[in-house]
């Protein structure tokens, strides 16, 4: 299982961290988790083409985890149409959104129901997905009334959790139980923590309840630059911490 940081940031431009993205490669899948802007530039910086890109989670609808959606789908149509299926997991209401993307870019982003599969799970309790290379496990979590978290389990085991953006929460603790790699939201640092998101404490909170083996924090605001990000996740996270940045190489299992 592979995980490589696609997008470190947020919706605030930055030459050093894209918008959120995951890359999870297991097995003959390559997952994507958010699809932010420049998603597209750092897959073929990471040697990945979209056309490999099989499933795509979105976590929710905030353009600095969708914004590069249409993009891609339009994309996959040149300089031929994609042939390989693709299939996009998201809370309950995605397929409302995404009839409106399509009322707007029309056939510019229509793949056709041969390749394009939407799966919609729950957005107020667990919902599962299971395909040939790996299951995904989600939960609600608060941020918007349509945000999930993610966690992906490969066939031999391991597992990566997505947390997307949240606030502290007892449903990320539970889905985050005992994970290989918990990605984790830390859009500030605890001093400027804003209600919707985490800060390095709160985090780490997160990761020390949930008894992870490494934490990744990520989505990182332009005010984390400055702040000691590290020590102020230590005061209640003592485990293995991992900042991110774009381009960024998780595998796993984690040798000790």
């Amino acid at each position: 299982m592979k995980v490589t940081i696609l997008g470190s940031g947020t919706c605030v431009p930055s030459l050093q961290r894209s918008s959120c993205s995951v890359l999870i490669e297991t097995g003959k899948a390559k997952i994507l988790a958010d699809i932010g802007a420049g998603t597209i530039r750092r897959l073929l910086e990471a040697g990945v083409l979209i056309s490999q890109i099989t499933h795509i989670l979105i976590s929710h609808l905030h353009l600095d985890h969708i914004g590069e959606l249409a993009s891609f789908l339009f994309s996959s149509k040149f300089p031929s149409p994609r042939k390989e299926p693709l299939t996009i997991i998201a809370a309950c209401g995605f397929v409302d959104f995404f009839n409106g993307l399509t009322a707007v870019f029309g056939s510019w982003i229509e793949l056709g129901d041969h390749v394009l599969q939407i799966v919609e799970l729950p957005g107020t309790g667990p919902g599962s997905y299971d395909c040939e290379d790996f299951k995904v496990q989600t939960l609600p979590i608060v941020h918007t009334a349509q945000s999930i978290g993610f966690r992906v389990i490969s066939q031999e085991g391991h597992s990566v959790v997505y947390s997307g953006d949240t606030d502290y929460c007892e449903n990320l603790i539970n889905l985050a139980k005992g994970t290989d790699l918990l990605i984790c939201e830390c859009a500030h640092p605890d001093q400027l923590k804003t209600i919707g998101h985490l800060c390095p404490s709160l985090a780490g909170e997160t990761a020390r309840k949930a008894e992870v083996n490494h934490l990744v924090l990520t989505h990182f605001y332009p005010d984390c630059e400055s702040a000691d990000i590290q020590n102020e996740c230590r005061t209640t996270f003592k485990g293995h911490l991992i900042l991110a940045r774009d381009l960024m190489t998780i595998t796993l299992p984690i040798a000790p």
